[in-house]
């Protein structure tokens, strides 16, 4: 089994309810959609193509107990499930981050699937694949990546339309230097959300760049 691998990198989870624990990144080369706020964009091309004994023995080295498998969209590549499916074996906490355009049936129910909604303002709307939606697990998480107000009142309507509180965490996320983390705050507070505000603290801590 072989995978293009764009870069393998230990640091601090920025996002999700992981937000803050050291973690190995694996990112997969390729993309199918082009969101207008993509940040990845280096990963649409490029990287290496490695044998899963060769990724497997590279996130070894880097020793954190915590592993995510990201993208690009890592769903795109087939192979992401073997990948997914023997990190959990080798006893690593997984998780998943997909942009949601990609059916999410046959990844391993032992994997934290981040599922990104995108909304309205990422020009990416008409590519979710709302069957997901079904498909999630306590342990899963919804993100909603917001360019604007009128994506977090779309996204809160979203909440109320699918139910999403009860299926699993619901994170909302401003654009970073688009929407005013503290408006966003705001926001969720006075329509009382049941969501985890949050921003990109590896943008915090070390600005916009590959392997943060």
């Amino acid at each position: 089994m072989t995978l293009k691998i764009h870069e393998i990198f230990h640091s601090i989870q920025g996002e999700s309810s992981r937000i803050g624990l050291p973690t190995t990144f694996v990112r997969l080369t390729g993309c199918p959609m082009r969101c207008v706020y993509c940040d990845t964009a280096y990963a649409f091309s490029g990287g290496s193509n490695m044998a899963l004994d060769a990724i497997l023995s590279r996130v070894a080295e880097l020793g954190a107990h915590y592993v995510t498998v990201t993208g690009g969209e890592p769903l795109a590549q087939k192979d992401c499930h073997g990948l997914l499916s023997a990190l959990c074996d080798a006893g690593y906490s997984v998780s998943l981050e997909t942009g949601g355009a990609m059916d999410i049936a046959a990844v391993d129910p032992r994997v934290s699937v981040i599922l990104d909604i995108k909304t309205p303002g990422s020009g990416e709307l008409e590519n979710n694949l709302w069957a997901n939606l079904a498909l999630l697990k306590k342990t899963d998480e919804v993100k909603f990546v917001l360019c604007d107000r009128a994506d977090y009142d779309w996204a809160k309507q979203q909440l109320t339309l699918h139910k999403l509180p009860q299926t699993c965490p619901v994170v909302f996320s401003p654009v970073f230097s688009q929407v005013n983390a503290t408006d966003l705050a705001e926001w969720v507070l006075a329509d009382k959300l049941p969501v985890r505000m949050q921003v990109q603290l590896h943008k915090i801590l070390w600005g916009e760049k590959p392997g943060v």
